[in-house]
């Protein structure tokens, strides 16, 4: 399903407008950190990481149009098309991340994450799951909405991948109170858009900032999951993805 697209020459202009976009997003990280390290010092929350990647949607050319109601607090789950889904998440609901823990190599991208308290998950230690799965379960107690992409990768944004239900392993039992929420991440033109195949994630990041055209994106945000839906980490998963194939199928 998923395929890379052919690597396009940047043109002068898409180079201009990706200058221009990096020294927007500078400025606004420059002008956000030292607020965010003031407001986590008097213990105010997380609002300026989620002021920060709401500008680093816009700067990016990124339209978003929101239906449905996201629940405060809910665990969300999203299929996974581009990095700007982080971004508009975080606009529509301020919401955390999980993530998995090749991200953390990065010292630059690492620092980010962990200013919005992303959680890594390391999937193939097995050794260090009961610590991961308390990390989620304090995440989804103290921080707000929190995002997992069950998918545990991104697809072409034209169907979803197998969810991973592992990845869940912190909602088996689901702890007291918790709400699930399914979220449809669909894009106008997700083929053009996704980050699939061989493609590079900086050659991705390149693209999208060159572009002239706006990124339209629809969050649409389903009714949270119940009853038997929640009975464990699989049905969680099978329900949740069986409630975003039909939506994107509308």
């Amino acid at each position: 399903m998923a395929h890379a697209l052919p690597v396009r020459r940047i043109h002068p202009l898409g180079w201009g407008l990706i200058g221009f976009r990096l020294l927007l997003m500078l400025g606004l990280l420059l002008a956000c950190t030292p607020l965010h390290l003031l407001w986590r010092l008097l213990n105010l929350g997380r609002w300026w990481p989620r002021v920060f990647l709401s500008g680093i949607g816009m700067i990016a050319g990124l339209h978003l149009r929101i239906e449905g109601r996201p629940v405060k607090g809910a665990l969300l789950l999203a299929n996974h098309v581009s990095w700007l889904d982080i971004p508009a998440l975080a606009h529509a609901t301020g919401s955390a991340f999980v993530a998995h823990d090749g991200l953390a190599a990065f010292p630059f991208l690492k620092w980010l994450c962990e200013m919005n308290d992303t959680v890594f998950i390391a999937r193939h230690d097995r050794a260090s799951i009961g610590r991961q799965v308390q990390q989620v379960r304090d995440a989804m107690a103290g921080r707000g909405c929190l995002t997992v992409f069950p998918e545990g990768t991104t697809s072409d944004g034209t169907g979803l991948l197998p969810f991973k239900s592992a990845l869940l392993s912190a909602l088996d039992p689901l702890p007291p109170g918790a709400v699930v929420q399914p979220v449809l991440i669909a894009y106008e033109d997700a083929v053009q858009i996704a980050w699939v195949g061989e493609e590079h994630g900086l050659d991705n990041f390149k693209r999208i900032l060159a572009r002239l055209r706006p990124v339209r994106l629809t969050l649409r945000f389903l009714t949270p999951l119940e009853d038997t839906a929640l009975a464990d980490r699989k049905a969680i998963s099978a329900t949740a993805r069986s409630r975003l194939a039909e939506a994107l199928a509308r």
